[in-house]
């Protein structure tokens, strides 16, 4: 019968740890192969099994990195809670920048990125994370522009923003003449808005934007006497057309479905008309949904045209 491995000391029972620490601790060896620990990468013991999920991964993985790594690109992203652009979705390795001072590490299942010079850091988590304005900017010249005003969008967020347009604006004019794919950077920053909630908004928002229907994100709706009535996903206030987009949560969480529609029943009672378009609708790749906020603003014209 086989003998349970002797406990760990407190400083490596809890958190990713570097044989070489463990060793200088006392840990034998032998103790460094017991089956309570996992070795996710050479040189590194994780107590138990290995984290699943993005700050396990990373926690792990930190402990084989040079000692000025930081996290950045999509995983950056990823560690404040941005989606990663559809592109890149499948791909789960973690990217990470050093100094081209320091020898690049080669580690499966991480990209690792030599860039010139310093670049802000900030720490989420326990991670040395780049600064996500600047971790947006080095997709640059690998996606597309409705991906970068995506993401952009998802890092202005409404609830618990990351930053702000403004910074990411200041970040793409700081960068070096010649930066790859800072003409598409320019143009994200222009088409960037604070405050949605969803990257189904941002994708809705620039589709009405090409067929040159501007909307506001999140603009309150008042009533005649300046009372608050609803925050409408994107909304017109010339035409007083307000287009909801619904997800799947406005189909099964009986709540939210009684929710929105008193939220819509009280705007059409203000003057407003209200369109409300599915995922399916914006991806569909036609104009359906375009010509119901086209018509909803035709009939809110004076003259209906």
């Amino acid at each position: 019968m086989s003998r349970s491995p002797a406990p760990l000391p407190a400083a490596f029972s809890r958190a990713p740890f570097r044989t070489e620490d463990a060793v200088r601790a006392g840990l034998t060896l032998g103790r460094l192969r017991a089956s309570d620990l996992t070795a996710p990468h050479r040189g590194v013991r994780v107590p138990g099994a290995p984290a699943a999920d993005l700050r396990g991964r990373c926690l792990a993985v930190l402990q084989a990195l040079p000692e000025n790594a930081r996290f950045g690109h999509v995983t950056a992203l990823g560690l404040v809670g941005v989606d990663p652009p559809w592109s890149l979705a499948d791909d789960r390795r973690l990217h990470v920048e050093v100094s081209t001072a320091g020898v690049r590490p080669r580690i499966r299942g991480v990209v690792a990125h030599r860039h010139v010079g310093t670049a802000p850091v900030i720490d989420v988590a326990g991670l040395p994370v780049l600064e996500p304005a600047v971790a947006w900017t080095r997709l640059g010249a690998q996606v597309g522009h409705v991906e970068l005003v995506v993401l952009a969008d998802a890092l202005c967020r409404r609830r618990e923003p990351v930053t702000t347009p403004e910074r990411l604006a200041e970040t793409v004019a700081a960068l070096p003449a010649g930066t790859r794919g800072v003409r598409r950077l320019r143009a994200a920053v222009a088409d960037c808005r604070a405050g949605t909630d969803s990257n189904m908004e941002t994708r809705a928002r620039l589709a009405l934007s090409s067929v040159g229907i501007e909307c506001d994100v999140n603009r309150p709706v008042l009533d005649a006497d300046g009372r608050f009535v609803a925050l409408p996903d994107l909304s017109d206030h010339r035409h007083r057309v307000a287009i909801e987009y619904d997800g799947d949560v406005h189909r099964t969480d009986k709540r939210t479905w009684r929710r929105d529609i008193a939220r819509r029943q009280a705007m059409e009672a203000a003057g407003w008309r209200v369109v409300t378009i599915t995922a399916d609708d914006v991806l569909r790749g036609d104009d359906r949904w375009l010509s119901w906020v086209r018509a909803a603003q035709r009939r809110q014209s004076p003259s209906g045209q």
